[in-house]
């Protein structure tokens, strides 16, 4: 079988081991030397970070990374896990700590390059198990494009991971323009993945700033490029946002709504904002099985990818599994087929 490459780039050929292939969309590896690079500039934790996290919160937290850290920044552990939990193709993406947006333009640009060129490495060690995706320095979007092309040019990286906003600053800035322009016009992925709410001051307790928060801000990144019309300027992005879209998929009746009753919705999306939604991609990270088929049935199996948040704790432990009750057609396009297209794979047996 002979999946739509990426571009003109060539067809990476992956093979499945079970009865669909299986391709996780959303699972991350650490690069340190980026972060080493950005603490020579930056000492200590990234502005903002904490402000929204419970003393109870940072404790779990920090006990993660103790015990998740190897895993997380090597590739030890990874193809004996993804063994396990089914998974034949990991696209790598940056762990969402390593944007750097907050960094001076050249600082976040250094790191950037040592992000993409350790997510290159680490998929020359296994590329017919690994796929990469990098990240770009978004608070100079010069700079940021420059690195998507090299991307996409030199490291045959397959998508850039974004974060939901840069410094505060949501994407339907025209400063932003350039950005998107260029993405769409390399046929580049974009995979959107929030790092918590940036406005969380009742969120600090329960986790509240990546339970709800996360999703919250897929919310309101991908209501700005609809709503202020970057989907229109540029039809043909690709687009895949983490953690099931957020909460527009399971409400986007009210913005139709809003859009067809007050002009100040309306005003640069062309059409109804739910036909917007239904052009993105969105990974399966939902937990519920329930959520799950309400997804297949608004969204449409074809623009559903699995995805797990592998290592964190926030992952989803059986992935296939999680999965088993969709129909077999559904099934093969959610598990793999969908990110084999977006990727530019080509499945051998």
């Amino acid at each position: 079988m002979t999946i739509t490459t990426c571009g003109d780039r060539k067809p990476i050929p992956v093979e499945a081991r079970g009865k669909h292939l299986v391709v996780d969309i959303h699972c991350h590896l650490g690069i340190p030397a980026a972060d080493a690079v950005v603490q020579a500039k930056h000492p200590g934790p990234p502005p903002g970070i904490n402000d929204f996290t419970s003393a109870k919160s940072t404790e779990v937290n920090r006990a993660q990374f103790a015990t998740m850290g190897r895993t997380l920044n090597t590739l030890d552990q990874r193809l004996e896990d993804m063994d396990r939990l089914g998974i034949d193709v990991q696209a790598l993406s940056p762990s969402p700590g390593q944007y750097f947006y907050y960094a001076d333009p050249e600082v976040g640009r250094d790191a950037a390059r040592i992000v993409n060129d350790g997510m290159a490495a680490a998929v020359a060690q296994h590329p017919d198990r690994f796929v990469g995706m990098g990240t770009v320095p978004l608070q100079n979007v010069e700079m940021a494009v420059a690195e998507m092309t090299r991307c996409v040019r030199e490291l045959d990286l397959r998508g850039i991971e974004i974060s939901s906003n840069v410094n505060g600053k949501d994407f339907h800035a025209e400063e932003f323009r350039p950005f998107f322009a260029a993405a769409e016009e390399l046929g580049i992925l974009l995979f959107i993945h929030p790092l918590g709410f940036t406005h969380a001051q009742r969120m600090s307790e329960y986790y509240f700033n990546n339970l709800i928060g996360n999703p919250l801000e897929s919310t309101l990144a991908v209501g700005h490029l609809i709503f202020g019309g970057v989907l229109d300027r540029y039809p043909g992005l690709k687009i895949c946002v983490a953690h099931g879209g957020g909460y527009i998929p399971g409400y986007w009746g009210r913005m139709d709504h809003g859009w067809r009753a007050r002009a100040d919705c309306s005003e640069h999306c062309a059409h109804p904002p739910s036909s917007y939604l239904r052009k993105l991609w969105l990974d399966t990270l939902v937990f519920d099985q329930d959520e799950l088929d309400s997804l297949v049935r608004t969204h449409g199996a074809d623009r559903l990818c699995l995805g797990t948040d592998y290592p964190f704790d926030m992952s989803e432990p059986d992935p296939v599994g999680f999965h088993a009750r969709l129909d077999e057609a559904a099934k093969a396009k959610i598990l793999g087929l969908n990110a084999a297209e977006l990727l530019g794979l080509r499945m051998e047996r």
